[in-house]
This record gives C-alpha cells, sequence and structure tokens, in this order.
C-alpha cells in the first residue's frame, strides 16, 4: 500500500494565492494610475487632446478580448503557468510603456499590456 501523501504547510498552500492576488492588484490599479494622470501622458508625449484617450481605451479593450478567453487559456497551460505568462508580458509591456517615445507608441504598447495582462485577473478566481 502507497503512504498518504504528507500535508502541505499553511504557507506553501496561501502562498501562491497571495501572489495572484498582487498580480491581480497590480492590474486593477494600472488602470486607475493612468486614468489619473492622462493629461500629464497627454503632456510627455506631446499628443493632443483627442489621442490622449485612445491610451486608456486601448488597454481596456484589449483586456476586453483577452478576459472572455481566459477560462479556455487556463485548460490549455494550466493556471499556473497562463498567470506566470500573463504576468511577465504585463511586467515587459510596462516597460514598454515607459520607454515610448510618442502618443502611437503608447498606445501599442499599453494594447500590448491588455492583451498580456488581461489573464491576470480572472485566473485569481479559478
Amino acid at each position: 500500500m502507497s503512504a498518504p501523501a504528507a500535508p502541505q504547510s499553511f504557507l506553501a498552500s496561501i502562498l501562491p494565492f497571495m501572489v495572484m492576488c498582487v498580480g491581480m492588484f497590480i492590474a486593477l490599479l494600472d488602470i486607475q494610475i493612468v486614468a489619473s494622470s492622462l493629461q500629464d501622458i497627454g503632456g510627455g508625449l506631446s499628443a493632443a487632446q483627442d489621442q490622449i484617450g485612445w491610451v486608456q481605451t486601448s488597454y481596456l479593450v484589449a483586456e476586453i478580448i483577452i478576459i472572455p478567453l481566459s477560462g479556455w487559456l487556463t485548460r490549455v497551460f494550466s493556471t499556473r503557468w497562463l498567470f506566470t505568462i500573463s504576468a511577465a508580458g504585463f511586467t515587459l509591456a510596462s516597460m514598454l510603456c515607459g520607454f515610448a517615445w510618442n502618443i502611437e507608441s503608447m498606445i501599442v504598447f499599453r494594447a500590448l499590456q491588455g492583451l498580456l495582462g488581461a489573464s491576470m485577473i480572472p485566473t485569481v478566481f479559478t
């Protein structure tokens, strides 16, 4: 007969969940931070008033496209790998946003950030 599996420690069982919650919080916080600093972003990139809104819109549209696919992506890649890829991609896209040289590049990088980071929010609830 096989021996019963050793129980996991409390820290080993709760730590992955806490890491995922921090990732979800950062993704949600990113939306609010950019919304409150759109004027400063537009000024720094010499953007016209009608272009500034696309920084937030591109992120949200990309996020809305990926969130419904997160269940399927979780089955394909597993929750652990999807969250890891999503968090790493979100971090990379955030760095690219910091290096944006004009409003067009910022819009593209924000869309990429939304696509890559969108799976962090629903995977916490699986």
